[in-house]
């Protein structure tokens, strides 16, 4: 019997909107190719419609996730953590054909992407002793302050770590309570992709990550200027992008963590665990 070449089964990239993968609203899609220009897949072209949908979910859920306590939220980012883990091949495959990086490189990549889901794990019942106390005041009253999420966050993931930085911009809001719309790497968003069929099948509720992937400017631009949209992570915006999208931000006083360099491998500290938090300050009698 003659052999026959079996034929591979390509996969069809889809969006993350509301714990569902919707294909794009306008059904165009683009080419993804790796760092030679070799085509990978076709990835879903999202359009302002699909950024808005976005925001629908995440606002949805955002009251059931903000309520949830913090010890469930750390649980299931550690379950984030362990579905990585068990497909950990795949995402160094990917990552590896995204950034044009050795089999040994990418696998240190994904590695510190899954140690980072558990890092932030761990802060998440941790965060209100640094964010909030008790404040000195004269008179019989108690003061206390306690941190609550901004609300609904778009992130620009970044452009030139289309993996770890990506879990950097995404785990730090959504453990203290943020839902979130993502914008993916533009040149790379297969791997961001792919997370999200992780995080659909690890407790995540749906609503909480949205992804869309596309071109940056037009997906973020809406987003930005969008009224029920609370904060952005400009990330992986540029210098010129990054003052538009600013600019629109500024209609409803959105929080807005501007572009810097960032060692994505390094210790990534609180500042980003803290850049979407409000304080809220209640003040009660003392009994006498």
């Amino acid at each position: 019997m003659n052999t026959v070449d079996r034929l591979s089964v390509l996969k069809t990239y889809k969006l993350y909107v509301g714990g569902k993968f919707p294909r794009s609203e306008s059904g165009r899609v683009y080419e993804v190719t790796d760092s030679k220009g070799t085509w990978l897949a076709n990835a879903p072209l999202a359009s302002r419609k699909d950024a808005r949908d976005a925001v629908v979910a995440a606002r949805k859920a955002f009251g059931g996730w903000s309520g949830a306590t913090a010890y469930n939220r750390g649980q299931i980012l550690y379950r984030v953590a362990e579905m990585l883990e068990g497909r950990r091949d795949q995402f160094v495959a990917e990552v590896a054909a995204a950034e044009g990086l050795s089999k040994a490189k990418a696998t240190a990549q994904v590695d510190a992407a899954v140690d980072r889901w558990v890092w932030y794990a761990g802060w998440s019942d941790k965060v209100a002793q640094i964010a909030g106390g008790a404040n000195p005041v004269a008179g019989p009253y108690f003061n206390l302050s306690a941190p609550e999420p901004t609300g609904v966050v778009a992130v620009v993931a970044p452009q030139d770590s289309s993996f770890l930085g990506l879990v950097s911009v995404i785990a730090p809001a959504v453990v203290t309570g943020n839902t979130v719309v993502v914008v993916a790497a533009e040149g790379a968003p297969l791997p961001a992709l792919s997370l999200a069929e992780v995080l659909a099948t690890s407790d995540l509720p749906g609503g909480v990550v949205n992804i869309l992937s596309g071109r940056t400017a037009e997906i973020a631009a809406p987003l930005a200027a969008h009224q029920d949209v609370n904060a952005l992570d400009l990330a992986g915006a540029g210098e010129e992008l990054a003052k538009e999208l600013e600019v629109a931000a500024a209609d409803n006083l959105k929080r807005v963590l501007r572009p810097a360099p960032v060692n994505w491998s390094a210790d990534p500290g609180t500042g980003r665990l803290m850049s979407f938090l409000e304080t809220k300050t209640v003040w009660h009698p003392m009994g006498v």
